[in-house]
């Protein structure tokens, strides 16, 4: 038997000549590979704003005019109770960048994903679990444990303070939460397809979209029923904003695309490119949707059309 013996410095100059035999590459612009195979470049109407940890959603604070933004902070393998909430100002400049999470003192705050705002108060779904704040102190307050859910995403809220939230790994339902903590199940299975973002519409129905499809599905909030169904340009899709005339934006965290759909018209895309277009908000106050970029670690601002 022949034994080969290499020292360090063969090491070395084979690791050398490894990388030398690689090409060196740079970083392309920010884009994102479309449903049909090809990349594409960020919209030019689209600017990108930084200082986050994983954003995953934004929601608007009508009252101190800032936007909200969840960051889930690093994954839970690596270190548990490490997501924050950061404060921007609607030009996108940081105002704080740990609110909620400056300290762990209290707080318990995994890996927060979609949000919602609500009368002075935050919700936010944390993998099992929905966590609530309040919204000027930024104080925790009421938690729902949510039996049975593996990976709580989306989440909207209703007027009366019903809580629905979507799990998108199997079993992939949408959860019904009643402000007292009455946990039922919503819709289970289909047409849910990887269910992600959910909003609520000016009549009070129950709107979802697929990470599996580009399904954006309406529910009757009382009974779980289908009422319609629209279709994004592209599958995909985690963020849902809803306009009070009806005019629905969803983005595609898979596809980097942003589609407008008008009542009773087919869906447009209105921006493309941007990397992981997560749960996006949106600014009443300058017309704008604010989309988070996931492992980007930044947020995209979009101003629609007046």
């Amino acid at each position: 038997m022949k034994t080969l013996v290499v020292s360090m410095a063969g090491l070395l100059v084979l690791s050398n000549v490894a990388l030398a035999q690689k090409k060196f590459e740079v970083g392309p612009p920010l884009g994102a590979v479309n449903e049909a195979g090809q990349f594409v470049e960020i919209s030019d109407n689209v600017k990108v704003y930084g200082s986050f940890r994983f954003a995953e959603s934004v929601t608007y604070d009508p009252v101190r005019d800032l936007l909200v933004v969840m960051n889930a902070g690093v994954p839970q393998n690596q270190e548990e109770n490490d997501g924050y909430v950061s404060l921007l100002h609607p030009d996108g400049s940081v105002h704080t960048t740990k609110w909620i999470g400056a300290t762990r003192n209290g707080l318990t705050l995994n890996h927060p994903l979609g949000s919602a705002v609500l009368d002075g108060v935050l919700y936010t779904a944390d993998i099992d679990t929905v966590r609530t704040f309040d919204l000027e102190t930024g104080e925790p307050g009421r938690s729902y444990h949510v039996p049975g859910s593996t990976f709580l995403n989306g989440i909207g809220v209703t007027k009366d303070g019903t809580m629905f939230v979507s799990n998108t790994r199997p079993p992939e339902r949408v959860y019904k939460i009643t402000a007292d903590g009455d946990v039922s199940t919503f819709v289970d299975g289909k047409p849910l397809v990887s269910p992600n973002g959910v909003a609520i519409d000016q009549d009070g129905n129950v709107v979802v979209v697929n990470v599996g499809d580009n399904a954006v599905m309406t529910f009757d909030p009382e009974n779980g029923k289908l009422l319609k169904t629209e279709h994004a340009v592209e599958g995909g899709n985690d963020g849902i904003v809803i306009l009070k005339d009806g005019t629905k934006y969803v983005s595609s965290v898979r596809f980097g695309s942003v589609s407008e759909i008008k009542p009773g018209q087919s869906a447009r895309m209105i921006a493309a490119g941007i990397p992981s277009a997560a749960s996006m908000g949106y600014d009443p106050k300058r017309n704008q949707l604010v989309i988070p970029m996931n492992n980007n670690n930044a947020v995209a601002f979009i101003k629609l059309d007046d």
